[in-house]
């Protein structure tokens, strides 16, 4: 089976370097962007990504604002997007699925549910 692809989107490399480490010690391959403008730039590509994990508060261009350029790419409607946040105030997660997220998960990140969200790619 081939090795599913996981964008990481965050202005922080060490979330990225932590993110990157946990995954790809559970089988996934990693593409690793510190702005979402970036990211988009890849996604505009025929780069594989199965799933893109993506940081709602970054400086220039924050996931609120990026989820939905990303679900307008025609060759990315059907990719997962999910919300990483610190915040995790009531009305927060809502605010992330208002975006576009497929789904959502806070900082510091439950790496069991994140796997779980993971399996369904």
């Amino acid at each position: 089976m081939e090795k599913k692809k996981i964008m990481i989107v965050d202005d922080d490399a060490r979330n990225i370097f932590a993110l990157k480490a946990t995954l790809k010690s559970k089988g996934f391959d990693c593409i690793a962007c510190t702005g979402a403008s970036e990211a988009l730039e890849i996604l505009r590509t025929e780069q594989l990504v199965d799933a893109v994990l993506i940081d709602m508060m970054m400086p220039e261009m924050d996931g609120y604002e990026a989820i939905p350029l990303i679900k307008e790419l025609d060759t990315r409607q059907s990719v997962p997007v999910i919300a990483v946040t610190a915040q995790a105030m009531v009305g927060d997660r809502e605010k992330c699925f208002e975006a576009g997220a497929d789904d959502y998960i806070s900082k510091p990140i439950d790496v069991d549910k994140l796997l779980r969200i993971l399996s369904a790619i």
